[in-house]
């Protein structure tokens, strides 16, 4: 499957899926949207979830990597999916410190220096992946690239950019709608 090909294939899933939907929205940003990109529902498709994980492991091949980040709740199916498909380790961010049973933000095994690529849903200024970000290189690991199913151009490349981090979208919201 070529890029172009790939690309199309998660586009048509994720409008057959019902993961792209126009109204009124909210988003977590606080921003008003004509559109919404549900990629929640697009993640508990099978068939919508595999063509993703498709699509990222052929965004990641190539690159030295120990493990596949994902920050919860969006990211663990995708993260787990995605590792799935390459065989490579996954690590999941909570998105804050639980301080009870074992403890800690990181499930899966994190140590210094490991390099690690996070799968993001959606995109739009970038807030919460950055949040996560600052976390995994404070326990020593390295993050320097974002896979996004869907970037809402809005923010989010140059907030990641600004931290020495590539946004990697899978597709585009101008793609989309």
């Amino acid at each position: 499957m070529n890029e172009g090909n790939g690309k199309r294939a998660l586009i048509d899933a994720l409008k057959t899926c019902g993961a792209v939907k126009f109204g009124d929205f909210t988003l977590a940003s606080g921003k008003k949207s004509s559109y919404y990109i549900d990629i929640k529902k697009a993640s508990t498709d099978p068939a919508t979830l595999k063509v993703i994980a498709k699509e990222a492991a052929m965004a990641i091949k190539g690159l030295d990597l120990d493990s596949i980040g994902g920050v919860a709740l969006g990211g663990v199916p995708l993260a787990t999916a995605l590792s799935l498909e390459t065989g490579i380790s996954l690590v999941l961010i909570r998105k804050s410190e639980k301080d009870y049973g074992t403890g800690g933000r990181f499930v899966g095994d994190l140590q210094s220096g490991y390099k690690i690529v996070l799968i993001e849903d959606v995109t739009t200024s970038g807030g919460s992946v950055v949040d996560a970000i600052r976390a995994i290189r404070e326990a020593g690991a390295v993050v320097d690239r974002v896979i996004t199913v869907v970037d809402r151009e809005s923010g989010a490349e140059k907030s990641l950019s600004d931290i020495g981090v590539k946004l990697a979208p899978l597709v585009r919201a101008s793609d989309l709608i």
